[in-house]
């Protein structure tokens, strides 16, 4: 991390900024983990999450599900947001947000909205709950991992976590927007999402070890979240040919509210970085 994004890191309370329209610009705070000069994932698919939350938003109907592409390395800085309708439709739509940066799309993502109507009368859930935020103790297994987004986080963990199957708490008490502009649950709880893959990961990053970037983030919503805390039940496998696959159930204060996936390309890490 050069001084100027240091600087912008320790100023900025936000991880992005808002330049006006659909143009943006990433802080420090927004820094991945696996390049000095891109942006986390997870904030990314917070700020997309935003862009689609106020497209030709209706109250009768809400997201369910979204799913991001991502097209290659997400560059820091400046970047515009273009959502798109791609199918309208009275009780069912699906729409777009592409995410350019340094004239080529980042990141990709497509997302269901349904209409709402009153099931509280077959309400049912399946997923386990996962032990409550005051069960859990504070835990510090995110800070092995670099960049300006993981040291935003505050995290909890449960009893057992451990690698490749774990519980934990996050939190963080940066806004998406400069301002506090739009702090929705959904835009927060599901910017923390991505962090999924390093929660409880198999091998840490170190120099002669092994990556395992995610190449998409799924994400399932059978309940709108609430509160500033996200829940991660969290699976990894790896297979014998290079890839893995990284799968939660999410969780708010109140339970479990949905689901993510995200697919990994595993491979040797290089000595420098």
């Amino acid at each position: 991390m050069d001084d100027t994004t240091t600087l912008t890191a320790v100023e900025a309370t936000s991880y992005y900024r808002h330049l006006g329209g659909n143009r943006y610009e990433s802080t420090g705070h927004a820094q991945g983990a696996w390049n000095p000069h891109e942006q986390h994932m997870a904030p990314v698919a917070g700020i997309m999450v935003h862009a689609l939350e106020q497209f030709q938003s209706r109250d009768d109907m809400r997201l369910v599900r979204i799913n991001f592409d991502i097209l290659g390395l997400i560059p820091a800085g400046e970047f515009t947001i273009e959502t798109t309708l791609l199918r309208p439709g009275r009780t069912i739509e699906l729409v777009q947000a592409e995410l350019l940066a340094q004239g080529r799309p980042a990141v990709r993502a497509t997302a269901w909205r349904l209409q709402k109507n009153d099931t509280t009368a077959v309400e049912a859930y399946e997923d386990e709950p996962m032990g409550s935020l005051e069960e859990s103790a504070p835990w510090d297994g995110m800070s092995t991992w670099p960049g300006g987004f993981i040291k935003t986080l505050e995290g909890r963990s449960l009893p057992e976590h451990r690698p490749g199957r774990g519980r934990a708490w996050l939190h963080s008490p940066f806004t998406m927007l400069d301002g506090g502009e739009h702090a929705s649950a959904l835009v927060r709880l599901l910017g923390l999402v991505d962090s999924a893959n390093g929660v409880s990961a198999r091998m840490a990053p170190e120099p002669g070890g092994w990556m395992y970037p995610n190449v998409d983030l799924s994400i399932h919503l059978y309940r709108e979240p609430v509160g500033e805390w996200l829940g991660l039940d969290t699976r990894v496998t790896i297979g014998s040919d290079g890839v893995g696959l990284t799968s939660s159930v999410l969780h708010d204060v109140e339970g479990p509210f949905g689901r993510s996936e995200q697919i990994l390309t595993v491979r040797p890490l290089p000595h420098a970085r």
